[in-house]
């Protein structure tokens, strides 16, 4: 490590969670994204707010860039190390605080993940509904305010997110929120952490509201014969007010892998709208006809339904592989995905938009989206040794981007 001083003390604090061991550094230099790795000096280990205050302060004193780093499956490079700086490690920031189920709520260290605290919550009558589809940790999540598989019926991160301890860059730690439903004393903190991405604090505990597990849970699917009936679909259901859980949409290249990566039998090669329904028997019931009508009027296929849990689980499984689906494509293939957020009623502008890019310049696109939010992802396949394409996804990229501000 560049600083010998620096390096000293942080050795001194956290004696062998502190490392410049190049193998663990190379295990720290990157998420899952498409990104070249980038090795830090050090990474550290800490295991208590006080510890990670003071390591912060150090950094701070001695002008060394920090990254945090929590279960690294970012596609979007917030992992890449600093080559003149350290990653932080929160691995050890992995209890859950406290529940209180009866006011539907809990407090988790930031490396807790999602699976990790349902798993905890499966007896307790609530869950905690956010589901990017990663088994991210809920400090990631907090920090990208995240998506998610139900953000149509439960929200994001932002909606979710009740308080947070954050330690700043000078060392400082801070405390936002309350268990109350609202404050009308100072500012709403919370909210200008949660998406900050990492750069006001690392956030080391999150606060968030849970939610009753629903009565009644139907998974069905819908295929249709153009992308563009499966995205007015959608729209339309959103528009109409019907009560739905989840509607993730599956572009027919992104079939045709999860076809076979997830061994999904008795569906076509088309766009399909995976849906599913949470609430009582006779809700969901209501629901489903909307739906169903929505859907025929849009030539959608007769709905595929998922008889049982097993079958139900399966479904969902395929659409979280989605990511790891398109990577197994190729044994030298890099992926890059996008990510833009457009008010619903542009959706079907911005997903036809992105479709002609791609064909113009003939690369494989397969496109998944979180369409009842507006959400959706691009994953560009690529050879990294093809400079021209990484050039023209980046270009691509960017296009995009302007088109969803537009």
């Amino acid at each position: 490590m560049k600083n010998a001083v620096l390096q000293k003390k942080l050795t001194n604090l956290l004696h062998d969670r502190f490392t410049t061991s190049d193998s663990v550094l190379v295990n720290f230099a990157k998420g899952e994204d498409a990104y070249d790795p980038i090795k830090p000096q050090a990474v550290v280990f800490p295991n208590s707010n006080t510890e990670l205050s003071e390591v912060l302060r150090l950094c701070n004193e001695y002008k060394t860039p920090v990254v945090p780093y929590g279960t690294g499956t970012s596609l979007e490079g917030h992992a890449v190390g600093n080559q003149n700086g350290i990653t932080i490690s929160l691995e050890k920031f992995d209890k859950i605080l406290s529940v209180n189920a009866d006011d539907f709520d809990c407090r988790v260290q930031a490396n807790v993940t999602r699976e990790q605290l349902n798993e905890h919550l499966r007896d307790k009558g609530v869950f905690f509904p956010i589901d990017p589809g990663a088994n991210a940790s809920l400090g990631g999540m907090a920090s990208c305010s995240a998506s998610g598989t139900m953000a149509v019926k439960y929200g994001t991160m932002r909606t979710v997110v009740m308080g947070l301890t954050v330690i700043l860059a000078n060392g400082d730690i801070i405390k936002t929120g309350t268990r109350a439903k609202k404050t009308s004393a100072g500012y709403n903190l919370t909210n200008l952490f949660v998406g900050s991405e990492g750069t006001l604090g690392i956030i080391t505990e999150v606060h968030l509201k849970l939610s009753p597990i629903p009565e009644s849970i139907m998974s069905a699917i819908c295929q249709f014969k153009d992308l563009e009936s499966a995205v007015l679909t959608a729209q339309e259901i959103i528009q109409y007010g019907a009560s739905i859980a989840r509607i993730e949409l599956l572009n027919k290249d992104q079939m045709e892998i999860s076809i076979k990566y997830s061994k999904l039998e008795n569906l076509k090669v088309l766009p399909t709208l995976f849906y599913e329904f949470h609430g009582s028997e006779n809700s969901n019931k209501e629901s489903i006809e909307v739906v169903e009508e929505i859907s025929k009027s849009h030539h959608g296929s007769e709905f595929t339904w998922a008889s049982n849990t097993e079958e139900r689980n399966k479904i969902w499984k395929a659409r979280h592989n989605v990511y790891y689906s398109v990577k197994a494509q190729g044994d030298n293939i890099r992926v890059y995905a996008t990510d833009v957020c457009v008010p619903i009623s542009n959706l079907v502008k911005c997903i036809r938009f992105a479709e002609d890019e791609i064909k113009k310049n003939g690369l494989k696109a397969p496109m998944v989206g979180h369409v009842g939010d507006g959400n959706f992802h691009v994953t560009i396949i690529y050879d990294p040794k093809k400079e021209n394409e990484y050039k023209y996804i980046r270009s691509f990229s960017d296009k995009l981007i302007d088109k969803a501000l537009e």
